[in-house]
């Protein structure tokens, strides 16, 4: 009898703990969704409006107590959710808006799913403190602990917004290098001011155009440059483009606004930048007394040869490109919201940032050279053996990808009714060459019904 008594009770206990178990979890999770939202920082991308919360100032950072972290203290960078609300920014903070809390590692591996995964995307790892007018040009550019020099020169110089992916191998170094980040973030106020940095972690060397475009991303202004961290603007760029009431007509319509490359002819002249011209007829100058030529023009003539540097030197207006090629990487000023993301397939070196100014380009994007602002490399090493294995794979899927694109924004634009306007000329004058192209664009009316016929 006792036994049974017994029995009874600790099954009685048991339920009780499991109902008492069950109301938690309910009242937790009710808590956090009620209380999730409280941070200013509303980011609008594809998806609606993002909302960050940081660690410590809500009940979402409770929700992840199980990510990891690393071993450091003051690091604990997985603590931190999205909101997501396909309504206007304002509203969120409204009553009765519907919210729906999204993991944020679940929610950038899809963002950037054709990168090589598992990747760990930090957005605003440390975030800038200025406040930046929507109309200025943020830097986006990527960087690895051995270009802190160079990237803290980019800095003082720039004194603008920068948006930076930093990548950060996933092994048992990776607290010293989030360290060596810490010291150096702290060694130079202007980082604080300027600049946003995104962390990313992996184990995947040189996933460049995945770290332009986490940089671009979160990129806090209407108008951002793809740079080099290794290039030097020898000029007030943003002074020059607020005084030039055509240039930001361009941008404002979505076109690229090209500012021309240079580098020395001895490399060690090209160490300090401190040293550099700041005007153009003092490049003239040297160009013209040998010291300094256009960036990769004595190796690699077609990655800016389309600049027309000749009519560059002989010109004070903003000009078009005209000769347009595949292999064409300048360095150009975007409008952020409508330009085609970098394909993320082209990991290591070669063909990576051309595929994506090509790209750009086939969208209906015309370039613009940019007649009194000028860029010049600061030299340094190159390891080569990392890059050359890089080159071949690159080559190889950038020939495949070039089709690819003809078809697939030969498709866009028939469907969009564009394949007969100018946007159309950039694609139509790269792809008409192409095998069998003029031939599919006749089917297309046969194969999609629903469209008008295509005219002559």
């Amino acid at each position: 009898m006792a036994v049974a008594v017994s029995g009874n009770l600790c099954s009685c206990l048991f339920r009780y703990l499991v109902l008492a178990f069950l109301a938690s979890s309910v009242i937790y999770t009710t808590s956090s969704l009620l209380f999730n939202v409280s941070s200013e920082d509303i980011r609008k991308n594809a998806a609606g409006f993002i909302q960050r919360s940081g660690a410590g100032k809500s009940l979402s950072s409770l929700i992840d107590i199980q990510s990891p972290t690393f071993e450091i203290d003051s690091i604990k960078y997985s603590q931190q959710k999205m909101v997501i609300s396909a309504s206007k920014p304002s509203a969120i903070q409204e009553k009765g808006v519907e919210t729906h809390a999204v993991d944020e590692d679940f929610y950038l591996s899809k963002v950037y799913s054709t990168a090589m995964q598992p990747s760990k995307v930090i957005p605003y790892y440390f975030k800038a403190e200025g406040v930046f007018d929507k109309e200025e040009i943020t830097i986006t550019t990527l960087i690895t602990e051995n270009r802190f020099g160079v990237f803290k020169k980019l800095v003082r110089n720039y004194r603008g917004p920068i948006s930076v992916s930093i990548w950060i191998r996933d092994d048992e170094f990776k607290d010293q290098h989030f360290t060596a980040l810490h010291e150096f973030y702290d060694s130079e106020p202007l980082l604080r001011q300027y600049v946003d940095f995104h962390v990313v972690v992996d184990r995947f060397d040189f996933q460049l155009n995945m770290w332009r475009n986490v940089a671009r991303l979160f990129a806090r202004t209407d108008y951002f440059m793809l740079l080099d961290v290794d290039f030097h603007i020898c000029t007030d760029l943003r002074k020059h483009l607020q005084e030039n009431p055509y240039a930001m007509d361009l941008l404002r319509g979505g076109s690229a606004l090209v500012l021309p490359a240079f580098e020395y002819t001895h490399e060690e002249d090209g160490v300090d930048s401190a040293t550099f011209p700041t005007e153009k007829a003092a490049v003239e100058k040297l160009v013209k007394n040998k010291k300094l030529m256009a960036f990769h023009s004595a190796k690699f003539v077609p990655g800016h040869g389309a600049s027309n540097y000749p009519k560059w030197y002989a010109t004070d207006e903003i000009y078009k490109v005209t000769t347009f090629n595949f292999k064409y990487e300048p360095y150009v000023v975007l409008k952020k919201e409508g330009t085609p993301w970098c394909d993320e397939r082209f990991v290591g070196y070669g063909a990576n940032k051309a595929a994506c100014l090509y790209e750009i380009y086939m969208s209906g994007i015309d370039y613009y050279v940019l007649p009194r602002d000028f860029l010049i490399h600061q030299s340094h090493p190159y390891l080569e053996s990392k890059r050359s294995g890089g080159r071949k794979l690159n080559a190889e899927l950038y020939a495949a990808f070039r089709d690819e694109l003809c078809y697939r924004y030969a498709k866009a634009m028939y469907f969009a009714n564009e394949l007969n306007t100018p946007k159309a000329s950039n694609m139509m004058s790269q792809c008409s060459k192409l095998k069998g192209f003029k031939e599919a664009l006749k089917d297309f009316p046969v194969m999609w019904k629903t469209r008008p016929a295509l005219s002559a």
